[in-house]
Parts: structure tokens; C-alpha cells; sequence
């Protein structure tokens, strides 16, 4: 591909993204085209169906994942790489909503699943060099990470959960994947019943 058609495919994702999450299920191809400042020819010869566009941005996605786990395993704080990454897809599903949305529409199902497959040798990585600094519960299984991983995606993608549920949900996540804080003060126990009998 030439590098004028390199760049204006790239300006045509980049678009197609703010105007399928803007406009949603109504959102057009020709809206596409205005957005990238190209013609609806162009559009159509390196995307000729609703359903290609989509599954390029799908693409996309999911190489940006890719590239960000990559970066994480090489340049990540090992004490937050991996609640970095969890953070980040939760965030990224949400903000796929409507992508997979349309492709559902256009008779096409993308489990949650099946990308974040792709994906497992880095959450591995992460979750290694998160337990060997003691950030991470040694007793923390890949297979529980994943499965955690699948739920949250999940639950922000068929749940529609607003930012600040997200937020809250990943912290209980990632309290109980953490280590327990040295020295924190044990909870004090309930007095037992004999006990609130003597006081009164």
C-alpha cells in the first residue's frame, strides 16, 4: 500500500471511531468520509461494507491492546503493570461498546473472549513480575486473572456500567488480587454476646 493510502485508511479508522461512538447505531459511512476529509470512494475501496470498517476498528483495537501489554511487560512498574492492563481493557471494552454493537447488527458476534485470548502470555508476564515483587497474592492463579479479566470486560460491555462503577468495581478487584498492607492494624472482632451481657 502506498503511503498516501496508508495514511488516509489511518485517518479513515480514526474517524470511523468518533463517529460510531458518537452517532451509534445510526452513524454512516458518509459521516465516515466527512470526518477523514476523504471521499466516499475512498472509504469504500479500503472498506466496501459497514462490517469491514467494523472489523478493522476491531483490529485495531485489539493491536493497541497488544502493543500497550507489550510496552507494560518491558517498561511497566511491576507493582502496578498488571492493575494498569486490567484498568485499560476494562476502559477500552466500555469505550467499544457501540463497535460491537454494530457488528452485532450486521449479523456478527465478537465474544469478549476470544481477543482477550490473544492477550493471556502478557497477562501471565504481568501477574509474575507483579508476585515476584510481592504486589500480587502469591496464591493468585493466571486462569482467576483471566476469568476476572473476561467478567469485568463484560460487565462494561453488556452492562453499560458509567465510569465511576468501573472505577469502584476495579478496585475491589485489585484489593483482592493485592497483597495485604505490612503493618495494617487487624480489625478489632465483635464483642461475643457474654460479653455485651456483662456490660449491661
Amino acid at each position: 500500500m502506498r503511503a498516501d493510502a496508508q495514511r488516509n485508511r489511518a485517518r479513515i479508522l480514526e474517524a470511523a471511531e468518533a463517529v460510531f461512538a458518537e452517532g451509534g447505531l445510526n452513524a454512516s459511512t458518509e459521516e465516515v468520509a466527512l470526518r477523514a476529509g476523504v471521499a466516499i470512494g475512498t472509504v469504500f475501496r479500503h472498506f466496501p461494507t459497514k462490517a469491514d470498517l467494523l472489523r478493522a476498528l476491531m483490529k485495531r483495537l485489539l493491536q493497541q491492546l497488544t502493543d500497550d501489554a507489550a510496552h507494560l511487560v518491558a517498561h511497566g512498574d511491576p507493582q502496578t503493570a498488571l492493575f494498569e492492563f486490567f484498568a485499560l481493557l476494562v476502559e477500552q471494552t466500555a469505550a467499544n461498546r457501540t463497535v460491537v454493537g454494530l457488528l452485532a447488527a450486521e449479523g456478527m458476534h465478537v465474544p469478549i473472549t476470544s481477543p482477550l485470548g490473544t492477550l493471556t502470555d502478557a497477562v501471565r508476564e504481568l501477574l509474575l513480575r507483579g508476585q515476584g515483587v510481592g504486589a500480587i497474592r502469591a496464591e493468585v492463579r493466571l486462569d482467576e486473572v483471566m476469568a476476572l479479566l473476561v467478567s469485568a470486560c463484560q460487565g462494561a460491555l453488556q452492562g453499560g456500567w458509567e465510569t465511576d462503577l468501573r472505577r469502584r468495581t476495579l478496585n475491589i478487584v485489585f484489593a483482592g488480587l493485592g497483597t495485604p498492607v505490612l503493618g495494617a492494624a487487624p480489625a478489632s472482632p465483635a464483642p461475643s454476646r457474654a460479653g455485651r451481657s456483662a456490660r449491661r
